[in-house]
């Protein structure tokens, strides 16, 4: 039985990070801050940023993603170690995107996260962002911002 639970926490996980992408491309920064715990941590080391709690989470990732004129991150699943209530792991990131003010690039990058079973489900409880390769050569290409009225 501990098996198929084992199964069941690692879909489940999966399934968050893929809200995370999902909410992030849809800019439902409501949504975004509802996967995290209540007393969750968010970091980007590289911008010096880090955002505790869901409400700091929430206008943090709305404030970076007013700078984007477009935005689009793909995660592609990496590892993940159960341990009871709590796991560990990473998700693989490539993203590509236009800020309003012009300069564009792509990026590969980590998330090193921590989760936490709560009675809602699994939550990230701590979420670290490390870039392995940026590229900021102007993108030739355009793009959009997300049309809420799409979302099904």
């Amino acid at each position: 039985m501990r098996d198929l639970e084992a199964i069941a926490d690692r879909v489940e996980i999966e399934a968050l990070r893929g809200e995370f992408t999902d909410a992030a491309m849809m800019r439902d920064y409501d949504r975004l801050a509802s996967l995290f715990t209540e007393d969750a941590v968010c970091r980007i080391p590289e911008a010096d940023v880090e955002l505790n709690g869901r409400e700091q989470i929430r206008a943090g990732v709305a404030r970076l993603q007013a700078q984007w004129e477009f935005f689009v991150q793909n995660t592609h699943p990496g590892a993940i170690r159960l341990a009871g209530d709590t796991a560990s792991g990473r998700a693989y990131i490539q993203e590509l995107g236009r800020m309003r003010d012009g300069m564009s690039g792509m990026n590969y990058a980590l998330y090193h996260d921590r989760y936490r079973r709560t009675p809602d489900g699994w939550k990230f409880a701590e979420r670290v962002y490390e870039i392995r390769y940026l590229d900021t050569t102007p993108l030739a290409g355009s793009g959009s911002s997300p049309d809420p009225a799409r979302v099904s």
